[in-house]
């Protein structure tokens, strides 16, 4: 069993998305049941013994840097994507001399799993010889989420295909996953989506996912986190 030593959360946003609530603080902070959206996040790496995480920053990022400043578990560094957001994969590629040489975890700070910490299923199911390995849930398994899915997945962990131009896909990205440094080899050198490197693993065969067992909530808009602190208190 391979424990990624670092993981990257994603917290470098514009602050626009959930309207007046990210008015005067970043998304990341905001309520979720008796912590913050970021602190979940975090507890789920540290208890998954992951004992350091990369914090990209970017909309009101000292209030995320006071924030954090007294927690013990993970470490944190930070990333500081200034005057320009680098999106998920340029974020990553900024942040690789951080994270080190060997596999690790990736997640947004604004997902919530009610249920079984989802490092620990991608620990499980991860293999060296596998460049990144993505954390699916099933679309009747989710809160809050609205689209159509992205992936199809066959019975041997193969990711073959995007959603493309079907009508519906059964597995939605759950934003975690484990990857390994060597997926960002000749990637883009500015911004740009981890889309550019899944499709590039994708056509080569090579992309992996893995099965969350449990509910997952999209918190991307004020109702999604409505129903995130409503499925916390149901779960108590």
């Amino acid at each position: 069993m391979t424990i990624p030593a670092a993981a990257m959360v994603f917290a470098a946003g514009f602050g626009t998305r959930m309207g007046d609530l990210t008015r005067d603080q970043p998304k990341p902070l905001l309520p979720i049941g008796n912590e913050t959206l970021l602190d979940h996040t975090l507890d789920q790496v540290a208890g998954a013994n992951i004992h350091r995480a990369v914090v990209n920053l970017h909309y009101r990022g000292d209030q995320i840097r006071e924030h954090l400043a007294a927690r013990a578990e993970p470490q944190i560094e930070f990333s500081d994507e200034q005057p320009e957001i680098l999106e998920t994969g340029g974020g990553i590629l900024k942040a690789l001399p951080s994270l080190g040489p060997k596999p690790f975890a990736s997640v947004n700070a604004d997902t919530v799993f009610l249920g079984t910490n989802p490092f620990e299923v991608l620990v499980d199911a991860w293999t060296d010889d596998i460049d990144a390995l993505l954390l699916l849930v099933p679309v009747h398994q989710t809160l809050g989420y609205t689209r159509a899915g992205d992936f199809f997945l066959d019975p041997s962990t193969r990711i073959p295909t995007r959603r493309g131009d079907a009508d519906t896909a059964p597995f939605v990205y759950a934003g975690a996953q484990i990857i390994a440094p060597r997926a960002f080899d000749n990637s883009p050198s500015a911004a740009f989506s981890l889309n550019v490197i899944w499709n590039r693993l994708l056509a080569a065969g090579q992309l992996r996912g893995v099965v969350y067992p449990d509910k997952w909530v999209d918190v991307g808009t004020p109702e999604g986190l409505d129903l995130a602190n409503q499925a916390l208190i149901q779960s108590v």
